[in-house]
Parts: C-alpha cells; sequence; structure tokens
C-alpha cells in the first residue's frame, strides 16, 4: 500500500509538471523540459545511531521557464529515487562485532527551484524548496530484522522501521553544460524530523528516548533538456 501511495503521487506530480507549462503566455519565455537520471548518497544525521550513506539511484523529470532579460530562470521538477544507508549492529545479542545493517528508501520529491545565471545559460546555482513523500525504512536483507542495532542491544532492528513520511526540504547545488546536456549536483537537507514516527512507537517506550534526525542527500544527474 506504501508503495501504491509513492506512485500514485509521482503520477500526480507527472501531470502536475505536463500541464503547468502548456498554457500560452504573454511574456517573452521559453519553455523546456528535462529528462535525467543519475547516482544519490544518502543519510540521516543524528545523535540515535551511527549511520553510514550509501550509494542509490535517481530519476529526474522537470519543467523550466527561461526568462532571457532576467538573472534568473525558475522550474518545476519531481525526481523519484532510491536510497540507500545502514546503521550498525549485531547479528545476535552475544555478538560484539559491528556489522552493518543496510536499508534502503523510495523518495519522492517535488522541486521549485530558482536557477541564477552565472555564466548565461551554461552555468546556474540553483535552490529551493523540495516536498518529498518517503516509504519507511525497508530491509536490503530481510533476514537483518531480527539483528540488534548497536546502540539499543535489547531491541530489534525491526523496531526502527516506521519513520516520517512527508518531509520538507532544502535544495542547493549547480548546473553546468550546453543546451541539449547538461550535469547537476544537489545537496537537500531535511528541515523536518524524519525520525519523528518513532517518538510514538515501541522503541520509544522502551528506550525513553526522544529521537531526532534530518535527512542528508547528494545527487548527481545527467540531463537531457528539450
Amino acid at each position: 500500500m506504501k508503495k501504491f501511495k509513492l506512485y500514485l503521487l509521482v503520477a500526480i506530480c507527472s501531470l502536475f509538471v505536463t500541464f503547468s507549462f502548456a498554457q500560452r503566455s504573454s511574456y517573452n519565455i521559453k519553455n523546456g523540459f528535462a529528462l535525467g537520471g543519475g547516482l544519490t548518497q544518502f543519510d540521516i544525521i543524528t545523535d540515535n545511531f551511527e549511520t553510514k550513506s550509501n550509494t542509490g539511484w535517481l530519476a529526474h523529470m522537470s519543467a523550466t521557464v527561461d526568462i532571457p532579460h532576467k538573472w534568473y530562470n525558475v522550474s518545476y521538477g519531481m525526481q523519484l529515487s532510491e536510497n540507500k544507508m545502514s546503521v550498525n549492529g549485531f547479528a545476535s545479542a552475544l555478538s560484539s562485532n559491528f556489522e552493518p545493517i543496510d536499508y534502503k528508501i523510495l523518495t519522492a520529491q517535488v522541486a521549485f527551484l530558482v536557477h541564477a545565471k552565472l555564466a548565461g545559460p551554461y552555468l546556474t546555482l540553483d535552490f529551493g524548496p523540495v516536498l518529498q513523500y518517503n516509504s519507511d525504512l525497508e530491509f536490503d536483507d530481510e533476514g537483518q530484522e531480527e539483528w540488534f542495532v548497536a546502540e539499543f542491544d535489547s531491541l530489534l532492528a525491526k523496531d526502527f522501521v516506521d519513520i516520517t513520511n512527508f518531509n520538507v526540504n532544502g535544495a542547493v547545488g549547480l548546473t553546468a553544460g550546453f543546451e541539449n546536456f547538461k550535469i547537476r549536483g544537489q545537496y537537500i537537507y531535511g528541515f523536518t524530523n524524519i525520525l519523528g514516527d518513532l517518538n510514538d512507537s515501541n522503541a520509544a517506550n522502551f528506550t525513553n528516548k526522544k529521537f531526532k534526525g534530518n535527512q542528508s542527500m547528494l545527487t548527481i544527474a545527467l540531463l537531457i533538456t528539450f
């Protein structure tokens, strides 16, 4: 059901991006469209666990309004990604060796970005808000569900998967390239507490701790523009 909701959001966002720029305008602007894909490095910045970022993938689409006589362009876009991260854990209560518990998380992001022209259309500084729907944490290896998180040796790894599904982020980055081919790097930081839902779970009841974490996500994508 959660994956169905994620894909439904992607479909709605796609329609929004497509139709937002289908109308005529009296301004001297040029509308563009971009498709692409790339890689992500995802992590959660938190004092509750020892985490490590891993590499995932993303798919990107966006519509751009090119305003020739302004110092900026704007774009509406969305991207779907599968991200990976890990936390330290133990395979059993008797183990003393740390081993990574590998998680993955699906995200659908909708962004409104301003592109400041540093060198005309060939290099821009990109920044703006990002709304995100994401899945709960899922195991790369379901056999690790019964493992123990290192910081909480009385609780299983599966007790820590229920994270906040709607989050508000900010993005900043650079886009460089030519008319039909660009490369974009971004850093996306989560302003909301992505671990907030854990505070209403059994994990909080047993540990008497408040969970807090902020998403940290690096992306690099190759874009074909039309």
